[in-house]
């Protein structure tokens, strides 16, 4: 007598359960791949972003007073990477380790003189500051007429009173190497949102 095959009772699942269950795996490779790619996105963006910021445009916050009432405390700014760089300009450039944002006011080879009144003359010519409250002879310790030494630039606070700035001895003239960029846009607070001037 030959023994009996005795098969085994195993239930094959339907067709749609196999079909769902192919569809959900499928799912699930295709939101891993979506999952990694955003990843991978978002990290090159941040990486390009910080690049951006740090090497072409500089975003900087404000602090202290030297340039009211046109930068105030906490305004953020970005500033543009420039070669060129006139009268009149605002920039941000290191100081003993620290940013600090001036007015360009003489450029290399300029004659600058400051009155007592506050008056300031670049070349002999009284200059048009319109972007001043009021005028001060400030803290100043430099002979004058002062002459603007090359690669570098005579720089004020438009807060003449309190600002510590070229008319000192401790900070002096910025040299061009120094210089972090020059101010454009002002992006915070909103309700000042707007170029620099």
């Amino acid at each position: 007598m030959k023994p009996e095959n005795k098969a085994t009772d195993t239930a094959v699942p339907p067709v749609d359960e196999l079909t769902g269950e192919l569809n959900r795996e499928k799912y699930r490779s295709r939101y891993k791949k979506l999952l990694r790619s955003t990843i991978y996105t978002l990290v090159i963006v941040a990486a390009i972003s910080v690049l951006v910021a740090t090497l072409l445009l500089p975003v900087l916050q404000i602090y202290g007073t030297s340039m009211n009432p046109n930068l105030q405390e906490e305004d953020i700014v970005v500033s543009v990477k420039s070669p060129q760089f006139k009268t009149g300009d605002i920039i941000a450039f290191y100081y003993n380790n620290r940013v600090l944002v001036k007015r360009i006011i003489g450029c290399p080879g300029d004659n600058v003189v400051v009155t007592d009144s506050g008056d300031v003359y670049v070349n002999n010519t009284l200059l048009d500051e319109p972007y001043l409250t009021e005028k001060s002879y400030g803290n100043a310790d430099i002979e004058y007429p002062y002459t603007v030494p090359e690669n570098s630039f005579f720089v004020l606070g438009d807060h003449r009173e309190s600002s510590v700035d070229s008319r000192s001895s401790l900070v002096g003239c910025v040299e061009k190497e120094e210089i972090i960029g020059k101010l454009v846009f002002r992006v915070w607070p909103i309700e000042r949102i707007g170029f620099v001037d």
